[in-house]
């Protein structure tokens, strides 16, 4: 890679850079910034220093194993465009594999990738999120009449919109509730809390025959995940079985258990099937987008002048009646603020590849083996993409659309991009929007005096010590 004009910091024996990521993370969440939004430095503090040294191509080190870092626009495209499958999903520690299993996020294998990805497709179509719109607004109606007993004063928004979308991911897509389904997300809670201080975990031939504490951890957390969710099995065959239901549901569960016993195409979920891609709609449906609409509602408490055309917006739509599905695909402002509010504080700030095999990138020659790291929270601060004023919160960016925002299209990812797009961006941006429009009719919002402005990543981005945020009913 030298040879081809690549730097990075250099490689230190055993540990690579791990060392350094650590310290610069460390000394990164140690104390809060002030209320701006130039984060990259502080979420991702060691990608934020190499690119300055470096440039936008470089190579750091995970222990012995190699990771490229590019930034080019085209070469982004081509690697996450790439239909050969010559970039893989990266090699996992066993933690994060306890945590998603081998499911549609993660899996390498084509042919059941496509098979997973058509059934998800099927189960968060047009005509499948309408009928999931019904049980948000229900959801979010029972959010709302909690928080009247905290009429003009302070509620901390993160752990609320926690419940909210907890809730929402067990009503539409497994046919439950947030009670119900409590403790299964207070297991992956603490699953994901293990991942994230092991996300860079070193591991060298014959390392899997000795577990850490941490691997143990998670081991027991992964029975108990496993026992719950056959749980959950059981109870919706035995309902079918008996009749108290029509089949097993039309919800992403009952497509799930369906497509266990059916043979569809010549292929056929097991068990495991099942269970791992119940892991990544119960995890990845609720994390990623409760941190989504925290952010938002921190701006719009930030920024006075943008919840009241947000409000305003939202009252020319709907009144004061329950929002629409059909409304809200009117909300232009919302959207905006939705997208600005994900170039900033982005849930996945990295995509990751692996090569199966030696490939040709641009005028690069890449070895088999290596990570491909694309750093979306990079390019989200690029100011060749978004002008010097790419640190400002400013939602007109997006008003002529996503494709005209910056210079290149894929200098925005916070779905990914390709074929391995994220199958739930039309459920997260549609349960954000109502999410949004049902509090804005209801309450004015202020940001806390005890706010401590610090994003954070683990596992993905969120409040280190939350959103304080006081509510004022309209």
């Amino acid at each position: 890679m030298e040879k081809q004009g690549i730097r990075g910091p250099p490689y230190k024996f055993l540990h690579g850079n791990n060392k350094e990521v650590e310290l610069m993370m460390r000394e990164a969440i140690a104390k809060p910034m002030d209320l701006s939004h130039d984060t990259f430095s502080k979420v991702q503090p060691y990608i934020y220093t190499w690119t300055k040294i470096y440039g936008d191509t470089f190579l750091s080190w995970v222990g012995p194993k190699p990771q490229l870092f590019i930034r080019e626009p085209e070469l982004i495209k081509e690697i996450l465009n790439n239909k050969s499958w010559d970039y893989r999903k990266p090699d996992r520690n066993p933690i994060i594999e306890k945590l998603l299993g081998d499911g549609l996020a993660s899996t390498n294998i084509q042919k059941k990738w496509a098979f997973h990805r058509k059934m998800a497709n099927k189960a968060f179509n047009a005509e499948c999120l309408k009928d999931m719109f019904s049980e948000m607004v229900k959801s979010t109606e029972e959010m709302l009449g909690r928080w009247r007993e905290s009429d003009g004063r302070e509620i901390e928004i993160s752990s609320e919109l926690r419940v909210l979308t907890q809730d929402i991911i067990s009503r539409t897509a497994f046919g439950s509730n947030y009670l119900e389904g409590q403790e299964l997300f207070n297991l992956f809670s603490k699953m994901a809390i293990l991942v994230s201080s092991n996300v860079r975990k070193i591991t060298f031939p014959g390392s899997g025959f000795f577990q850490s504490r941490d691997e143990v951890e998670a081991k027991i957390l992964d029975t108990e995940i496993m026992r719950l969710m056959m749980k959950m099995i059981d109870s919706r065959k035995e309902k079918a079985n008996n009749g108290e239901s029509v089949g097993y549901g039309n919800d992403f569960f009952g497509m799930l258990l369906k497509s266990g016993h059916e043979i569809e195409d010549e292929a056929k979920l097991s068990l495991q099937d099942i269970l791992d891609e119940c892991k990544t709609f119960y995890f990845a449906g609720h994390e990623t987008t409760f941190g989504l609409i925290s952010w938002i509602i921190i701006l719009l408490a930030m920024y006075p002048e943008w919840q009241d055309r947000a409000r305003k917006e939202v009252t020319e739509v709907f009144g004061s009646s329950i929002p629409t599905m059909d409304g809200i695909g009117r909300l232009k402002i919302v959207n905006m603020i939705i997208n600005e509010t994900l170039r900033l504080y982005p849930s996945v700030t990295v995509l990751s590849r692996q090569l199966k095999k030696e490939v040709r990138l641009g005028k690069l020659t890449i070895p088999s083996g290596t990570e491909v790291v694309v750093p979306a929270l990079a390019l989200h601060y690029d100011s060749q993409q978004w002008g010097k004023d790419v640190h400002l919160f400013k939602p007109e960016r997006f008003s002529q659309g996503i494709t005209n925002a910056a210079k290149s299209p894929i200098a925005f990812l916070p779905f990914g991009f390709g074929p391995r797009m994220c199958v739930g961006l039309n459920f997260a941006i549609l349960e954000s929007k109502l999410a949004v429009s049902m509090i804005l009719q209801r309450y004015s919002l202020l940001l806390s005096p005890s706010y401590h402005h610090a994003p954070v990543l683990m596992v993905t981005t969120r409040p280190q010590h939350g959103a304080p945020i006081i509510i004022n009913p309209l």
